[in-house]
């Protein structure tokens, strides 16, 4: 695998420092000047895209129901690009006035004035090189704010109501009796303990107890065990990610209030196991002959939730801390929106095997992630609540994430590399796959079975029953 020092070393090779920095410290200064000129060139891409497209740019974020203004950015850069000029005509100026200092030192002449014009010149260029770091730091945090652009058969809508079915999988169960929300169930089959949850670390947590702790734990390994049968490499994650991270994903800094940040540090629980997976090529550029890279990840989940007050506030369907199994994938451009439709089908196939009824959807504009150029929502039929709720996202991000992240590959070893395309999807959310087992698997008694792909991970428990 190919990574970050390659296209430092050939960058190094265009500067002549040797003669001005002592050898012991060119290795340093050289590693700034690369670091410096990628992050431009990086930064430089998004500028070029927002400003060729601004249009299109500020119709995709009405499109999104997103309030973002761009007035700024177009005043912030044109300064920038007359900065920049000006900046270039003064280095022009004053490179062109030193040969000619040089020249009339050689001939003995007196030099004295225009030693001084350029000591002015150089205070100019001091000047502007603040002035265009303030400037393109307040065009930096603009660009992080901008979403990706939907792709063109995305829907246009303004929320989930909006949302057109794309497929249905199996018949929602009748039953015989009026359906418990998996909330009473649990708390009556001593599964779930909320109220001691609420007393340990307050609200939107639970505790799992004895057969409901086995469930979970049942799921999680079913979907790690599927999906390392699909084809993707199993990963067992951090759970705390750097604010670098969360940029790079697109967490940071738009959704800082979702998120749980350590005190005193710039570290963050982790929102979804997304985070660290796909950082995990981070500041990479991985070798085209490998791709794809398939990747399903286990974490716990944590998640302030600061915009869902007063939804969901029973249950397992929303909690600040859940697990969650997650599947990452890096390709190609060219294959992307294949690997999609496949991510989607690998997704389906936990359900499938469960026998829960689903629908799959796809997002309009004004309901899909920040990051995402399109999503599917896996929505699994709930009983109690008489409707289907989301389950899993999966989403093609393009190249947006590893644009902020700078994940690149190479077709071939001396090709240019470009950026891959990043996809992510939920394989399932883990809580809610035992809350839509223990609806839909319920019995008039109270009881709950166990669906047969689980068996062998219960230890030969085939329901659960309230202890005597």
């Amino acid at each position: 695998m190919s990574k970050g020092p390659a296209p430092r070393k050939r960058l190094a090779r265009g500067f002549h420092l040797t003669g001005i920095f002592p050898p012991f410290i060119m290795k340093e200064v050289k590693k700034a000047l690369f670091s410096r000129r990628w992050q431009e060139v990086r930064e430089m891409l998004d500028i070029k895209f927002v400003r060729e497209h601004l249009d299109d740019v500020k119709t995709m974020l009405k499109h999104r129901c997103n309030p973002l203004s761009l007035d700024d950015f177009e005043v912030l850069e044109k300064r920038r690009r007359a900065i920049l000029g000006e900046v270039e005509g003064l280095k022009g100026e004053r490179n062109a006035v030193s040969k000619t200092i040089s020249q009339m030192k050689k001939n003995g002449e007196d030099a004295a004035k225009l030693v001084e014009d350029m000591r002015g010149v150089g205070d100019r260029i001091t000047v502007l090189d603040e002035e265009l770091r303030s400037v393109e730091a307040r065009l930096k945090e603009i660009l992080l704010n901008i979403p990706n652009m939907p792709k063109d058969d995305v829907p246009i809508g303004k929320d989930d109501t909006e949302n057109p079915e794309i497929r249905r999988w199996g018949e929602p169960a009748k039953f015989p009796f009026a359906p418990k929300a998996h909330w009473d169930l649990g708390e009556d089959l001593d599964i779930f303990d909320f109220e001691r949850a609420a007393k340990v670390s307050g609200a939107r947590f639970t505790f799992y107890k004895g057969l409901g702790a086995r469930l979970e734990r049942a799921c999680i390994n079913f979907m790690m065990d599927l999906h390392a049968r699909q084809g993707y490499t199993e990963m067992l994650a951090p759970y705390i990610v750097s604010r670098d991270s969360m940029i790079g994903t697109g967490q940071l800094p738009k959704f800082a209030e979702d998120m749980f940040k350590l005190e005193g540090l710039e570290q963050y629980l982790v929102p979804t196991a997304e985070v660290p997976a796909t950082n995990y090529h981070r500041e990479e550029i991985l070798d085209g002959g490998k791709l794809p890279e398939h990747y399903t990840v286990y974490t716990a989940s944590f998640r302030a939730e600061a915009g869902s007050a007063g939804r969901d506030t029973r249950g397992l369907i929303r909690q600040h801390q859940f697990n969650k199994v997650e599947l990452i994938k890096f390709t190609q451009p060219e294959n992307s929106w294949d690997e999609l439709e496949s991510m989607v089908r690998d997704a389906e196939e936990v359900l499938k095997l469960l026998n829960l009824p689903y629908r799959v959807v796809t997002l309009c504009t004004g309901d899909m992630g920040f990051t995402s150029a399109k999503t599917y929502d896996i929505e699994v039929w709930m009983p109690a609540q008489d409707r289907y709720r989301e389950i899993s996202s999966c989403s093609n991000c393009l190249d947006y994430q590893a644009r902020r992240a700078n994940v690149k590959f190479r077709r071939a070893p001396k090709e240019k590399p470009e950026f891959v395309h990043t996809l992510n999807g939920s394989g399932l959310a883990v809580g809610r796959t035992v809350a839509a087992i223990i609806e839909n698997y319920q019995e008039a008694d109270g009881s709950v079975l166990i669906p047969e792909a689980l068996l062998p991970y219960m230890g030969g428990v085939k329901e659960i029953r309230r202890q005597p």
